[in-house]
C-alpha cells in the first residue's frame, strides 16, 4: 500500500545561501565610515569626509534617474535644495519650541520635502524622456533659481538662510555640535541610504526602470505604463536627494540658493556620477568622493582647476565612457583570470609618462593664468615647488619639452600597451570557450 504522500509534494522553505561576498562588502563599508575619522583626524579631513558622506546619498540617487533609468536631468539640484531649505527652516522652528522634532530626524523632513516637490514637478518632467525629458529639467531648475530671488522669505535672498543645529536637549551628551558627532549621523544616514538604493535595484519597479532605459516600446508592449515608472523613480530619487540636502544643512548651518539649487549645482552631480560610473550601482559614490577632493583640495591648488576638471571629462568621454567604475571592473576581469600581474609594467609605465606630460601641460597653463589674474604680483611664480617665470622664454620652452618628451614616451607606452592587452584579451577569452566547451 502506497503512502498517501508520495504523491503530493512536500511543503517547506527553502531560504538561499548567505552570499558571503555582498556580506563582506557591506561589512567593509560599514567599517570604513566608523573608522575613517579616526585614521583622518584634521578637521579639514573631517569636513571633506562629512561631505562625502551625504554627496554620496545624492550622486546615488542621481544615478538612479542617469544610470538606472536613462534620464538625463540637469535639474536634479532642485530636490536637494528645496529639501536643504525645508529642513533648515525646520531646524529654525524646533529651535523655537514651534516644531517638536529632533534633529536626527531633520534629514527625513528633507527627504519628505524632495519626494514632496519630486511629486509636484515630476508629473510634468517625466511625460517625455531622452532630450526633452533633460531640457524640461533644465526649464524648472533655472525656474527654481530664478524664484529665489522673487521669495526672500523663504530662500534668504542672496545671503541665505542660516541655523544653529544645536537646539533641545542632549541625548545620552549628543549635542550635534562638535563636527565628529555630525559625521557619524551623516555617516549612519550614508549607509542607510545607500542599502536602501542598493535593495531598489532588485525591487519589481528597479528592475523594470532599467528596462524602460533600454528599451520602452518593448514595455509598453508587454503592458507597463513607461510614464509611470519613470515617474516613480523620479519621485524615489527626489525623496534622497532631499535626505542629501537635509543633511547638507545640518552641516553647514546655511543654505544658499546660488550654490543649492542653481544649474550649476546640478551639473555637478552629473559630471561626477558620469565620471564615477554611472553604469555601475558603486560608481556614483566614487563620483561623490571626486567630487569633493576637486572642489576642495583641487580648487585650493589652482586657480584653473576648472579648467583641468573639463579636461579630464573629455577624455573620461572620449577613453573610458563607462567611468572611473568601468576601470576597475576591466581590472577585476583579468585578475579573476590570473592576467593582471603581467600588466603592472605597462600601468607603471603609463602613469609616470603619463604624469610626466601633464606635468609640462600644467605648468603652461599656471603660467597663463598668473599673466592674466596675478599680472599686478609680477612674472614670477611658484608652481609645485619649482620657480617659474611667466614671462621668460626659458621657462615656456622647458615646459614644453617636458610636456613633448612626456607625450613621446607616452605614446610608445600605449602602443605597447595595446598589444599586450590585445593579446590578454585573446588569452582570457580562448580560456571562456576551453572551459564552455569542458
Amino acid at each position: 500500500m502506497t503512502s498517501s504522500t508520495s504523491s503530493t509534494p512536500t511543503s517547506y522553505h527553502r531560504f538561499k545561501p548567505w552570499n558571503v561576498g555582498r556580506i563582506v562588502i557591506w561589512s567593509f563599508f560599514a567599517l570604513l565610515l566608523i573608522v575613517a575619522p579616526m585614521v583622518f583626524k584634521s578637521s579639514l579631513a573631517l569636513t571633506m569626509l562629512s561631505q562625502i558622506g551625504y554627496l554620496i546619498i545624492i550622486c546615488l540617487s542621481y544615478n538612479m534617474l542617469l544610470g538606472q533609468g536613462g534620464m538625463l536631468s540637469f535639474g536634479h539640484a532642485v530636490y536637494t535644495g528645496l529639501g536643504s531649505f525645508i529642513a533648515i527652516h525646520a531646524m529654525n522652528l524646533a529651535s523655537k519650541g514651534s516644531l517638536p522634532i529632533p534633529l536626527v530626524f531633520i534629514p527625513l523632513v528633507g527627504g519628505l520635502a524632495g519626494m514632496l516637490f519630486a511629486v509636484l514637478l515630476g508629473f510634468v518632467t517625466t511625460k517625455k524622456a531622452g532630450t526633452t525629458f533633460a531640457m524640461i529639467t533644465m526649464g524648472i531648475g533655472e525656474l527654481v533659481a530664478s524664484m529665489a530671488l522673487m521669495f526672500p522669505e523663504f530662500f534668504g535672498g542672496e545671503g541665505g538662510i542660516t541655523t544653529d543645529r544645536v537646539y533641545g536637549s542632549a541625548l545620552m551628551g549628543i549635542t550635534f555640535g562638535p563636527a565628529i558627532q555630525v559625521y557619524y549621523l551623516i555617516a549612519a544616514y550614508c549607509f542607510i541610504c545607500t542599502a536602501a538604493m542598493f535593495a531598489f535595484t532588485g525591487t519589481p519597479l528597479g528592475r523594470i526602470l532599467n528596462a524602460v532605459r533600454d528599451n520602452p516600446e518593448r514595455v509598453e508592449f508587454i503592458g507597463y505604463n513607461t510614464q509611470r515608472v519613470r515617474y516613480f523613480a523620479f519621485i524615489i530619487a527626489g525623496f534622497f536627494a532631499g535626505i542629501g540636502g537635509g543633511l547638507a544643512a545640518i552641516n553647514f548651518e546655511i543654505i544658499t540658493a546660488a550654490d543649492s539649487v542653481s544649474v550649476m549645482r546640478s551639473g555637478g552631480y552629473l559630471l561626477f556620477t558620469f565620471l564615477g560610473g554611472a553604469t555601475f550601482f558603486f560608481g556614483p559614490i566614487i563620483g561623490a568622493v571626486l567630487l569633493v577632493f576637486a572642489s576642495v583640495l583641487l580648487s585650493e591648488l589652482s586657480k584653473a582647476w576648472l579648467l583641468y576638471l573639463g579636461l579630464v571629462f573629455l577624455f573620461m568621454v572620449m577613453f573610458a565612457p563607462g567611468g572611473v567604475a568601468s576601470l576597475i571592473m576591466m581590472n577585476l576581469r583579468l585578475a579573476k583570470f590570473g592576467k593582471l600581474r603581467g600588466l603592472w609594467p605597462s600601468y607603471l609605465g603609463l602613469g609616470g609618462t603619463g604624469l610626466v606630460a601633464v606635468l609640462g601641460a600644467a605648468c603652461m597653463v599656471e603660467m597663463t593664468y598668473h599673466l592674466q589674474l596675478n599680472a599686478a604680483l609680477g612674472p614670477v611664480m611658484t608652481f609645485l615647488g619649482a620657480t617659474l617665470d611667466a614671462t621668460a622664454l626659458s621657462s615656456w620652452f622647458g615646459a614644453g619639452f617636458v610636456l613633448l618628451t612626456g607625450l613621446g614616451l607616452f605614446e610608445l607606452c600605449r602602443r605597447q600597451f595595446l598589444r599586450q592587452w590585445s593579446q590578454i584579451q585573446e588569452e582570457i577569452e580562448h580560456e571562456i570557450k576551453r572551459g564552455e566547451a569542458l
